[in-house]
């Protein structure tokens, strides 16, 4: 079978020339996305040239030669809007019931004045006074002075901020200040910590530079801990080995797992949630903790958001894990352009501290399934679209440098894009009060593992597995159509029983009558005054039935009128099912009732049509398993999201199943997923009867 292999130009890593042999010149290139794919091209000339262009393409010069700003959506997507406004940082802070007595917004950074890197809305010590902000942000590398980023109930704070230019023995009164009070800001606590999460040789280093930690002799009634999560390059280096023990050809288990072992990724998964964990624990303890490295844009980012991801069941939802990367990546400065290779820059400033995030919240997860309302494929999604620049998410190094590029006016947002496909992130596992309020990680050894989804996913293997995630919600999606079908034959049912019954369901004076006679057919007259008639009239009646445009011809508040015409396959075979006076069982009466019922529109003419609608559900799904490929010629493989038609239970692509209508066998409001070949047969409209829509809401 042929399969085409796209790769984003964005997602090129490096393009390297690999020594001339025999058959060609070899191109290896590697991706952002852990592919590697190498290339065989005869000749030397053309190997050169397709290195040059690939290059060129991957690495633009400038911010404005990104795709987002080309990127043009289909008229059916959302609107260029759709997204920008999802997130607001003071309506996230207003959540934590911010500002209060103790907190308050500070209006000196609106311009940038103050710390370029941050947000315009910083949320500071109500008692902190102007000159305690400007002492303590020239005393910060950067200008990040420390300002609050999550509050518990509490009152326990996490603030972060960047390392100290102190130097060996350089001080700063208004530096002491502020951390003092933010240690007041939390009544519940005479004490608070300080958490630099560098190791503290490297800490001792920067000393030499005119930065370094603090000193503890002039901080009272604080304490101070290193954490020892490695830097940027340290980082960059491992995850190089770890993709080097991934591309291995026929790898034995003592290659791989020594591989892993000497990159020592997991390792810094490791140090990095028990980091978090560490300032977690201190926050539900009711302890207050500012946290910095270097700067204050990596390694603070990825702990403070961790430890609000386990304290806080809001982030660990699709739309709060949204906002926790708003707020403490994005709002608070965290250089997305450098750190992912957006553009043409020094090659050192790139490194995988996103990925680590992303890592760390997999590894969550993975042990508690139920917390999160998110599944893997939604963290895939966030770290491939990081640095695809498909959409302006990401793009820039700050707050900033997005409002100067205009970002929101002229690219569409991510945060659109996954809100129009919801379902796909999905976790059916989720339960809300499995884990209410804290999450506890296991941090053992053992139970950090390696996340073959994100680094191997290229990788299908002799037996490739279907993906949890996929299978779990394909038989929910299944469950529930059949559940929405029986709920439909349901009511069928039950409308056809009152009709056969004779039951009377009266209201308005709209009634229309059944009348069992020796034809094949069943006919029904409207009328709006109440009628009796004898055994003599009815047999009259059944030997001349009254069409519905016979009836609407002779009068005109008849015209709502209508005929149901089914043809009959003979005597019921189970009238045991039916009620005793049914006038087919022995010992009902002679006469023939006159059935009364209220007219339902929604009740097909015929046998036909009513046989037409239950088909339009299928009963059978075909299993996503061993699907390898759409109708469209799409491949499929195990890293595609595979869906099914509800219409004839095919599993189709994501580009194939983008209709949805309304299937009048399902007792359900909402349309329902078709493929090309189920949508034009289906109405573009709800059909459902009102009394279902009533019923499903």
């Amino acid at each position: 079978m042929r399969k085409e292999t796209w790769i984003l130009l964005m997602h090129i890593s490096t393009v390297e020339r690999l020594p001339i042999t025999t058959t060609g010149s070899p191109l290896l290139v590697r991706t952002k996305t852990f592919q590697s794919v190498f290339f065989v091209i005869p000749r030397e000339r053309d190997c050169h040239e397709m290195h040059q262009t690939l290059l060129r393409l991957s690495q633009p010069v400038n911010l404005e030669e990104l795709y987002c700003f080309h990127y043009k959506s289909t008229p059916d997507d959302l609107p260029k809007s759709a997204g920008w406004n999802f997130f607001d940082i003071q309506t996230e802070f207003q959540r934590m019931n911010v500002p209060n007595e103790q907190w308050t917004l500070c209006n000196a950074n609106r311009d940038y004045e103050l710390c370029d890197t941050y947000p315009s809305e910083i949320y500071v010590p109500a008692r902190a006074s102007s000159a305690v902000l400007l002492g303590s942000a020239s005393f910060r590398s950067r200008g990040r002075l420390p300002v609050l980023a999550y509050l518990h109930h509490n009152k326990a704070a996490i603030a972060r901020c960047s390392q100290p230019l102190s130097g060996f023995s350089a001080r700063c009164m208004e530096d002491e200040q502020m951390l003092d009070l933010i240690r007041r800001a939390n009544p519940n606590c005479g004490y608070m910590y300080v958490v630099d999460t560098r190791p503290r040789i490297n800490a001792m280093v920067n000393r030499a530079a005119g930065k370094g930690y603090e000193n503890e002799a002039f901080y009272e009634n604080i304490k101070f801990q290193f954490m020892g999560i490695g830097n940027i390059h340290v980082m960059r280096k491992s995850l190089q080995k770890l993709v080097e023990t991934c591309e291995q050809n026929s790898p034995t288990m003592s290659s791989f797992l020594n591989g892993l072992e000497s990159s020592g990724w997991l390792k810094h998964i490791k140090s990095i949630l028990d980091t978090s964990w560490w300032i977690a624990s201190a926050i539900s303890g009711g302890v207050s903790v500012c946290v910095h490295c270097s700067d204050g844009w990596d390694r603070t980012a990825q702990v403070c958001s961790l430890a609000a991801l386990c304290i806080e069941p809001h982030y660990r939802t699709i739309n709060g894990y949204q906002a926790l990367i708003e707020k403490d990546w994005l709002s608070f400065g965290h250089k997305f352009t450098a750190r992912c290779g957006h553009v043409a820059c020094d090659s050192r400033e790139r490194s995988p501290v996103f990925t680590q995030l992303l890592d760390c919240t997999w590894q969550l997860l993975r042990q508690a399934p139920e917390a999160f309302q998110f599944n893997e494929r939604f963290l895939l999604t966030l770290h491939d679209h990081a640095h695809a620049c498909q959409y302006g998410t990401f793009i820039g190094n700050c707050q900033k440098d997005r409002r100067d590029l205009r970002l929101s006016e002229r690219t569409f947002s991510l945060w659109g894009y996954m809100a129009s496909h919801l379902n796909e992130y999905k976790n059916p596992l989720y339960n809300p009060k499995a884990y209410p309020d804290i999450l506890k990680p296991d941090l053992s050894a053992q139970s950090i593992r390696f996340w073959r989804g994100m680094y191997c996913r290229h990788e299908s293997g002799v037996h490739p597995r279907e993906s949890l995630a996929d299978l779990l919600p394909a038989a929910v999606h299944h469950a529930t159509a059949l559940t929405h079908h029986i709920d439909y034959l349901a009511k069928r049912i039950s409308t056809f029983k009152n009709l056969l019954s004779g039951r009377k369901e009266r209201k308005d004076d709209t009634v229309v009558n059944y009348q069992n006679g020796s034809s094949d057919t069943v006919d029904i007259e409207t009328k709006m005054e109440a009628a009796e008639i004898d055994n003599k009239q009815s047999a009259m009646m059944s030997c001349t039935p009254i069409r519905a445009h016979d009836v609407t011809s002779k009068s005109k508040h008849r015209q709502h009128a209508r005929t149901l015409h089914y043809e009959s396959g003979g005597n019921l075979s189970e009238l045991e099912c039916a009620n005793h006076d049914h006038p087919l069982k022995e010992g009902a009466p002679k006469i023939i009732p006159l059935i009364t019922e209220k007219a339902d529109a929604m009740i097909p003419a015929t046998l036909s049509l009513l046989e037409a609608e239950i088909s339009t559900v299928a009963l059978d799904w075909k299993t996503i398993k061993n699907v390898t490929e759409c109708g469209c010629s799409t491949p499929l493989d195990h890293f595609s999201r595979k869906h099914h038609c509800w219409g004839c239970g095919r599993v189709v692509c994501t580009r194939c199943v983008a209709a949805r209508a309304a299937l009048p066998a399902l007792h359900a409001a909402r349309a329902a997923p078709l493929c090309a070949a189920c949508a034009p047969s289906t109405p573009s409209t709800p059909v459902t009867p009102p009394d279902l829509l009533t019923s499903a809401t």
